[in-house]
């Protein structure tokens, strides 16, 4: 028997050489010359001739068969014995027992072949084990408004739909629909193609009966083992159609579950279970749900097939069925038909972008995007057809964004200059500081006085982690302004904010004797009109206040310099409408909430941005843990030794008072509770938003003249408050805060030279805020924590409100597609560089101009 020379395949019993099959093992090589599976197959055969020939132990040329069996199973291949380490042993077993083959009667040889083989295919299962079936093939019919169901009234109409067409007069709407669809704000055709699906069923999953994943969506292809249709004995108008089903893998039984009186007529269930009788097959689509008999699909689609190679004809079955937002009397199906109308029309509305952009883009045509969106062929179509619409959104955004800074460029400004070779104001305020700049502030202080002293208006947005220092710059612009001839002009969020910098700037700026002055809504009438007429004549240098300085009474006699604090707290209008004020003063907004890129580019693409990316020297770690409801006592004991230390605590809460809806702490209940059971011997005071400011003053300056120990409060303390002795931030229902608001919290504690200490306290049970919160406790990186806030709630909330000029974004996600943002960045530039009024791009131009209609009509820019 040679291991190298098969058996023939036309004479079984002969080799090659017409010698008996053992002829030639004696010229074999060792079992580790061969792969295992060519080794398998030669025994295999060696058994199989030495069964044929009576177990007669042929002989070959060198040796029998019961030597060359011998000898190969003590020599296996070596990457049988790599993998299949414990198989040595029995081949070691086998070879003893084919050494003694010539003394064993007949009945043991027998014994002996079956057992070696049952071996030799119990190895080659283990070795190679069979593919599983792969996936059931489904062919689809193409779709079109019309094979669907869909209205194909579309081509009858005497006028095409175009764009602007009303709903109610596109074929197979009409009002009542329209009614429906205005409810959700679709009132023209090219709204309901940006009605974008919110998610997909993913029903072009096909797999087979055994591969079915509870929780997950699919299609099956099976044979109709039994059908049977009955009314449920507990509901006569409720009637079940059950199906036994099968495929090579496994058994299915489906239910499909009908309501009505019109479904239990005895006609109704024949129809029923003739349309699926034994041996069809059918196509099932649903949510896959384990039941005490195994999986099975709730309420499934069903479609019979006529043949494997007939098209399933139902739009929803083995494809990505879009899921839309609803109302109240609009079907999702109804919903789809109108859909595939407008579709269809789309294709002839043109594209924003030329042929030409698109091929170097790699972007398919407008409406196949749309149609791929709500009715994709398969993953990839959906990938592709989604870039494009996305990019759409940014670059109409980029634009925008861009445009508006060149227009601001062309604007005439007044440089602000210091003068040269002598003592500045600027100068004289860093010498009172107790502290010197740091490096990052000093290189962000020179970009904004070289911005200052260009003939265009500076347009920056300055960065910085709290206690960056970024109100030392803000001050030192403003001094630059002010001894230039200007007034300068400082608006915060909170009067408790506006408050703290008037507080802070009239003890710096009195020694430099420049005037300065706040307005607020709390500003006394009196003094109201005093500050105003001081500020027209001039008198007034600078103004500090917040939405107050936009009444149309505030006007300045010569506004150089905006400065907007915590500018995500403001519109882009408010921005303007202040800035306004000025002949064009020069801006500078800050912000202490860190702002990823992505985000940065597409609600402040219009400024420059400047970011201080260290902190002042001295300041200590703040060490940060995570407690549950249950350990509230280690927080309170915490805040009893700190106090003891001579130093003061913050406890946050998320609300003014108690809540029906919501089973939350209050603020006020929770002072109550610390002054009169927890700390009875400790000063515990109180602020929230809705306390008069007089009150919420008085409580900030008890807290930070040590008046006060520990000081409970909703988020008003979340900017701005700076009490170095203050060393505890105890926060409560943490799980109720975005990450980026817990860091602004959190950075309200630390600014002394005292260990610090921040207390996070989660009540929730949902496992996504405890993994937010476990980020925060490892990190004091803002922006770190800035992009995982991103990515979890979304641009409206990290930046703390939805009218903080964010952009007309359906389908874009600024966590998600930071690619696509760089890449339409990256045209809009090139195209405005070369055609900044976009007159040779007339289609991009109209888009740009319906967009920013859309949004003066939304009002969402305020």
């Amino acid at each position: 028997m040679d291991a190298g020379q098969p058996i023939h395949p036309r004479e079984p019993g002969l080799n090659p050489a017409g010698d008996p099959p053992a002829a030639s093992a004696g010229a074999s090589q060792p079992g580790a010359s061969l792969d295992h599976g060519s080794w398998i197959t030669t025994l295999q055969q060696a058994l199989q001739l030495e069964v044929e020939r009576g177990f007669e132990n042929l002989q070959g040329r060198r040796e029998r068969f019961s030597l060359f069996l011998e000898r190969q199973c003590r020599q296996p291949p070596d990457d049988l014995i790599r993998r299949l380490p414990e198989a040595a042993p029995a081949l070691i077993a086998l070879a003893e027992r084919f050494a003694r083959y010539d003394a064993l009667p007949l009945a043991q040889r027998q014994s002996l072949l079956r057992r070696s083989r049952e071996r030799l295919h119990s190895l080659r299962q283990s070795l190679d084990p069979p593919r599983p079936p792969g996936p059931p093939r489904l062919k689809l019919a193409p779709q079109t408004a019309a094979s669907n169901g869909g209205p194909s009234g579309a081509r009858r109409m005497a006028s095409p739909i175009q764009p602007d067409t009303p709903l109610a007069e596109v074929p197979g709407i009409g009002p009542k629909t329209a009614t429906r669809l205005a409810g959700l704000g679709l009132l023209l055709a090219r709204d309901l193609l940006r009605h974008y699906p919110r998610d997909y069923l993913d029903y072009a999953n096909l797999v087979r009966i055994r591969e079915l994943v509870p929780g997950s969506t699919a299609t099956i292809v099976a044979t109709v083992q039994r059908s049977h249709a009955f009314a449920s004995p507990r509901n006569p108008r409720l009637v079940i159609l059950e199906l036994q089903l099968h495929d090579i893998t496994g058994r299915l039984r489906l239910s499909k579950f009908f309501a009505g009186r019109r479904f239990s007529s005895p006609g109704w269930l024949k129809a029923q279970q003739r349309q699926f009788p034994p041996g069809c097959s059918v196509a099932a689509s649903g949510l896959v749900r384990q039941t005490p008999y195994g999986p099975t699909l709730q309420d499934p689609l069903l479609e019979v097939l006529d043949s494997p190679n007939t098209p399933v004809r139902s739009r929803q079955i083995g494809r990505l069925v879009p899921v839309y937002a609803l109302t109240e009397g609009l079907g999702a199906e109804r919903l789809r038909q109108a859909i595939q109308t407008v579709l269809t029309a789309a294709a002839h509305w043109g594209d924003p972008l030329p042929a030409d952009l698109r091929r170097q883009e790699g972007l398919k045509d407008r409406a196949t995007a749309w149609r791929g969106l709500h009715d994709p062929a398969d993953r990839d179509d959906l990938r592709a057809s989604r870039h494009r619409l996305v990019f759409d959104e940014f670059l109409l955004l980029q634009l925008s964004l861009l445009q508006r800074r060149a227009q601001l460029a062309r604007r005439p400004a007044r440089p602000l200059r210091l003068p040269r070779g002598q003592s500045s104001l600027m100068a004289s305020f860093l010498e009172l500081l107790p502290f010197q700049l740091t490096e990052a502030q000093r290189r962000v202080l020179a970009d904004i006085q070289a911005d200052l002293e260009q003939e265009q208006p500076m347009a920056r947005l300055l960065q910085g982690d709290v206690g960056s220092g970024k109100t030392v710059v803000a001050i030192a612009a403003l001094l630059v302004a002010i001894e230039a001839g200007c007034q300068g002009a400082l608006m915060a969020p909170t009067e408790v904010l506006a408050e703290q910098h008037a507080r802070k700037l009239g003890e710096w700026l009195s020694q430099l004797h420049v005037s300065t002055a706040l307005l607020t809504g709390s500003t006394p009438a009196g003094r109201r009109r005093q500050l105003l007429q001081d500020l027209a004549n001039g008198q007034l240098q600078l103004l500090v206040g917040t939405h107050a300085l936009l009444e149309d009474p505030v006007a300045f006699a010569r506004l150089g310099l905006v400065v907007v604090d915590e500018q995500h707290r403001f519109g882009v209008r408010q921005r303007d409408r202040l800035m306004g004020k000025g002949l064009q003063p020069h801006l500078l907004t800050m912000t202490a909430t860190p702002i990823p890129r992505t985000l940065a580019l597409s609600v402040h693409g219009d400024l420059e941005v400047s970011q201080i990316d260290g902190l002042p020297p001295g300041r200590t770690p703040i060490r940060t843990r995570l407690l549950r409801g249950g350990q509230r006592q280690e927080a309170y004991e915490l805040i009893r030794a700190e106090v003891a230390l001579g130093q003061r605590a913050y406890v946050v809460l998320p609300l003014v008072e108690e809540s029906e809806n919501l089973d939350l702490r209050s603020a006020v209940t929770v002072h109550q509770q610390l002054q009169e059971e927890i700390f009875p011997d400790l000063r515990v005071g109180l602020l929230h938003g809705r306390m008069p400011s007089p009150r919420k003053q008085e409580a900030i300056n008890a807290f930070a003249s040590g008046h006060c120990d520990v000081l409970v409060s909703t988020t008003v303390v979340e900017v701005g408050v700076d009490v170095p002795e203050a060393s505890v931030m105890v926060i409560e229902h943490a799980e109720r805060f975005g990450l980026a608001q817990l860091h602004q919290l959190r950075g309200r504690v630390g600014r002394g030279a005292a260990a610090s200490h921040c207390l996070l306290i989660n009540d929730g049970k949902a496992g996504q805020a405890q993994q937010r919160l476990e980020l925060l406790v490892r990190s004091s990186d803002g922006f770190e924590i800035a992009e995982m806030d991103l990515q979890l709630r979304g641009p409206g909330q990290v930046l703390g409100t939805r009218q903080s000029g964010l952009p007309d974004l359906a389908l874009a996600s600024l966590s998600d597609d930071g690619d696509v943002l760089e890449q339409a960045r990256s045209l809009a530039k090139r195209l405005l560089e070369l055609d900044p009024d976009l007159e040779g791009h007339p289609g991009l131009r109209q888009a740009l101009l319906e967009q920013r209609q859309r949004q003066v009509e939304a009002g969402s820019l305020n």
